[in-house]
């Protein structure tokens, strides 16, 4: 055995239950059971993935028992969500869920959560990615919350998260830095992070000077700094936002100019791109109504990215877009997109499967 952590997998679905755990035993032992699994005799327990129907009264039960058995320890508990809504995601956390997924979530995406969680990394690309998705993340958290705060925000702290993400999307691959992505639960949080890492597999793609890489990213990760900004239960509604809702939503372009202004940014690019990366170049965008030529390369790039990122992201209520189907929508919105763009930007994504 490559460890001799103990894994259990509890589920109600044994016919789900071979993939996963024969997944979870390229980690470490694995012990396959059900909703009645009481929890003694399981000191060298490392993690858990519960792939339980949690409005079932056993399934509660197992899993507050299993929260009260390890209280004493931060035990990873990677829940697999049937209904995936937010009133099931925050009784999952009530219930000691660490990370929550969907249920159609693959396998190994599930054990690479996991396996993060524990502090197992397989080898130097994984070892790459889990360290630039975790430095990124800090220098983004680091930002949103200086900026909620209504403090200066530092950006010595985004650029320290630079690197390791242009490193992880060269050394460990595109498809790895999403998945590494996709497993954590903050959906402003986790689109920051997918745009940054399609940014860069961008840029590397066009083959950018260095310096110019840096600067494509630097943007790309603070694009959406202005939704510190924006009300919680509007930020974090799960579907459709209606017109007012919507109306609110829509401020966040300029109040990220405003953050950055205020906290001394002067780079054009970085405050072109947070202001200007939902404009259309048929004057459609906001929330200047830019057309044309007064919207720049760097920031028509920015958009592609942003958008892509949208279609394909994975939210608790509803499943990833396939890349051809968010490609061919990219493609269809020639005139508000730049056509040639699009097209270089499927080039890279297809060089990055």
């Amino acid at each position: 055995m490559p460890d001799e952590r103990t894994f259990v997998l509890v589920t109600d679905r044994p016919d789900r239950s071979a993939a996963i755990s024969a997944a979870l035993r390229a980690i470490g032992l694995c012990d396959v059971v059900g909703p009645e699994e009481t929890w003694r005799d399981r000191h060298r327990l490392a993690g858990v993935v519960s792939d339980l129907t949690l409005s079932r009264p056993e399934a509660d039960h197992c899993l507050r028992t299993l929260k009260r058995r390890f209280a004493d320890r931060n035990l990873p508990v990677i829940c697999l969500l049937r209904k995936s809504t937010q009133d099931a995601l925050r009784h999952a956390k009530t219930l000691g869920a660490t990370v929550c997924m969907p249920a159609y979530m693959p396998p190994e995406t599930v054990v690479a959560a996991l396996a993060n969680q524990v502090g197992i990394v397989a080898g130097g690309a994984e070892r790459a990615v889990s360290q630039g998705v975790a430095r990124a993340g800090e220098a983004l958290n680091g930002l949103m919350a200086e900026a909620r705060a209504g403090q200066p925000i530092r950006m010595g702290t985004v650029e320290a998260g630079l690197g390791p993400i242009l490193t992880a999307v060269q050394e460990g691959g595109l498809a790895r830095w999403l998945d590494t992505v996709w497993t954590h639960d903050d959906a402003t949080y986790q689109h920051c992070l997918l745009v940054a890492g399609l940014s860069a597999q961008f840029a590397l793609h066009l083959g950018f000077r260095h310096e110019d890489q840096f600067r494509f990213v630097r943007a790309a990760l603070i694009h959406d700094v202005g939704k510190a900004r924006i009300p919680l239960e509007i930020l974090n509604k799960p579907g459709r936002l209606d017109p007012s809702e919507m109306a609110v939503m829509r401020t966040h372009a300029a109040i990220g100019h405003e953050v950055l202004l205020e906290g001394g940014e002067r780079d054009p690019l970085t405050l072109s791109a947070v202001r200007h990366h939902h404009e259309m170049l048929d004057g459609s965008g906001y929330p200047d109504g830019l057309v044309g030529g007064q919207i720049g390369d760097m920031v028509r790039l920015l958009t592609i990215c942003d958008i892509y990122a949208a279609l394909t992201e994975r939210r608790p209520y509803k499943p990833s877009m396939p890349m051809a189907d968010a490609m061919a929508i990219l493609s269809a919105m020639d005139g508000k997109l730049e056509g040639r763009l699009v097209q270089s930007f499927g080039e890279a994504m297809a060089a990055a499967v």
